[in-house]
């Protein structure tokens, strides 16, 4: 059974590409245009992994994030921040409310970020 990986970005261009790559990997793609549908489908759909941007409508990434950890049903699933805040205080905030991994979109390739989520949850 392949593994679930849901991907959280408000960018439907980015969406395609990223899920058809992730899909051409062997990894079932759930995907959510904003925060609150990701939070919602966090819960329902218990995903391996979660790829999470922080610059999103309705819930922000940084909200997003800290309802995933404060929620029993979510708190475990590990999440990978993709997004274009570079600050260091960006960072260290994703990174203080759980994020297992930050990386900033423009300096990864999509075949690096696939590398990023198999080293996180495995084929």
């Amino acid at each position: 059974m392949s593994k679930k990986i849901l991907f959280i970005e408000d960018e439907p261009a980015l969406q395609r590409a990223m899920g058809d790559t992730l899909q051409s990997h062997g990894y079932n793609i759930i995907q959510a245009l904003n925060g609150d549908i990701g939070l919602r489908l966090a819960e329902s759909e218990k995903p391996d992994l979660i790829l999470l941007d922080l610059i999103l409508p309705q819930k922000d990434g940084y909200e997003v994030l800290a309802a995933l950890r404060t929620n029993p049903a979510t708190g475990a699933i590990p999440i990978i921040v993709l997004t274009n805040l570079e600050g260091v205080e960006d960072i260290e905030k994703a990174l203080s409310l759980g994020a297992r991994t930050y990386l900033v979109k423009a300096r990864y390739t999509l075949n690096e970020v696939i590398t990023k989520v198999k080293a996180a949850i495995g084929k």
